[in-house]
């Protein structure tokens, strides 16, 4: 951070207090045993409306609909998702809209991440509150200001409030199985590379660090990363404390009305590959095993940065070779065939594209505060091999080859992703840097993280000497 302030833990209670939507988190066993009484506490006598698919109605929306039954509480009927396909697209998001709007009942989202972000945006879109009933810890969404949606073939966060209260039942998210629980372990562990980061955007004067949102996300992370054996046996202290853990990244979202606090380069692979709809045997990875492989190679990318001496910059020697605009509009449409995804990446890339005298301007100041920023860097991330050994002990994949993911697609994976996100990441620092490329053939060449068997060579060597 700018003023170098210590990072300090924080409690999920004192988290709750700051989070600006959420006002109350039920967590334990038999949590869902308090569902009526919760909604009644936020609600009212308001009619309430379950919503979700086949699997989540099974292990705990039928259990919801007792207890409120129990309690003499007004139920619509549920709102069920068939589809075996089902995912966070925007036409759910609408047909869920359609559905809603003919009552004013409250939905009880019953789900994990794809039900939770649909009935984020659909109660949004209708006007209403929502309540979320958490199944399973495979991702940090629950409690996130924001929904993850694919419009138009672009994976793009739409703003909406998150739920007003939240009941994470440990019974049942123990049970959940053991992929989905390693996914929340690895989208929790990217909260390393994320924080990274910011902590760079933070340097160079772009996105300052908001304290009380790092500490709610930064400060207890490494305790509840610590265990990664005990989460895949399922224990249910491990579990707990990292779904404690991925309850406060979303309060951290919510603070910051934004993604920042959770989310870096490395979720802009994930969103590349959904944006490319990538499958791996007939189906999409999660979420966060996406992320996870993705961790893995935005540290990989900081291992370089690290050992190199920004501190010697020529900026000068550096403009000479910058792209003026046209030639990086026309770059992006040569890296994506799809046209969707060419003008997203357009929109987004030139938010941050810098003139030459402003990069200079920019390359001056990180030569500068290079020392102290590389210190801080430091401290905040784990290496790459760490990493890798840490989601293999959770379970979760660690090789790009487990998500579908070849070598050389990663690979032209690190340029494409920096185009298709405003947000100023590892990737623009080694980029603006020209050592984007230096890392990849690193990365991948015969001694690196990912020895490819072949030199690869991304389709248009984009470095800023050739775009």
């Amino acid at each position: 951070m700018s003023d170098s302030k210590p990072t300090l833990p924080v409690s999920l209670p004192d988290a709750l207090r700051k989070a600006r939507q959420t006002r109350r988190v039920e967590v334990g066993p038999g949590a869902i045993r308090a569902a009526a009484a919760v909604f009644r506490e936020q609600f009212g006598d308001r009619a309430a409306v379950i919503v979700a698919d086949p699997t989540t109605l099974a292990v705990a929306g039928h259990a919801v609909a007792e207890v409120f039954s129990i309690a003499g509480h007004v139920l619509k009927e549920t709102i069920l998702f068939p589809e075996d396909d089902l995912y966070a697209e925007f036409g759910f998001v609408e047909r869920l809209e359609a559905a809603l709007r003919r009552h004013d009942a409250i939905p009880v989202a019953v789900g994990a991440g794809t039900i939770n972000d649909l009935v984020k945006l659909a109660a949004h879109r209708v006007g209403r509150p929502y309540l979320c009933i958490a199944t399973a810890a495979s991702m940090d969404g629950y409690t996130a200001f924001g929904a993850s949606i694919t419009f138009k073939g672009s994976k793009q966060t739409f703003d909406c409030p998150a739920p007003v209260a939240v009941i994470a039942d440990m019974d049942v998210i123990a049970a959940a199985p053991g992929a989905m629980t390693a996914s929340g372990y690895a989208d929790l562990l990217a909260k390393v590379t994320a924080g990274a980061d910011w902590l760079v955007a933070d340097a160079l004067g772009i996105d300052p660090v908001e304290t009380e949102a790092w500490n709610i996300v930064q400060g207890g992370l490494r305790a509840a990363l610590a265990d990664p054996q005990s989460v895949r046996r399922q224990d249910p202290g491990a579990i707990r404390r990292l779904t404690e853990g991925l309850l406060m990244g979303g309060f951290a979202m919510q603070w910051a009305q934004s993604s920042r606090p959770a989310s870096g380069a490395e979720h802009q692979f994930s969103h590349l590959w959904d944006m490319q709809h990538h499958t791996h045997d007939g189906v999409a990875p999660s979420h966060g095993f996406k992320v996870g492989i993705a961790t893995i190679a935005s540290c990989a990318l900081y291992d370089y940065i690290l050992s190199q001496p920004l501190e010697r910059l020529d900026p000068a020697s550096m403009c000479v070779r910058w792209p003026e605009h046209p030639q990086v509009i026309a770059a992006i449409r040569r890296t994506f065939t799809d046209p969707d995804i060419a003008e997203k990446a357009i929109e987004e890339t030139t938010r941050k594209h810098l003139t030459r005298s402003a990069l200079s301007e920019r390359l001056v100041h990180l030569r500068g505060t290079w020392p102290q920023l590389r210190t801080r860097l430091r401290e905040q991330l784990l290496d790459a091999t760490e990493l890798r050994a840490l989601l293999h002990a959770a379970g979760a994949p660690c090789e790009p080859e487990q998500i579908g993911i070849s070598r050389r697609r990663l690979r032209d994976s690190f340029h494409q992703a920096r185009y298709i996100r405003g947000r100023y990441t590892v990737l623009d620092l080694a980029f603006e840097t020209g050592h984007l490329d230096g890392a990849l053939q690193g990365i991948f060449g015969p001694k690196g993280l990912w020895p490819a068997e072949m030199p690869v060579m991304h389709p248009q060597n984009l470095t800023p000497a050739a775009y």
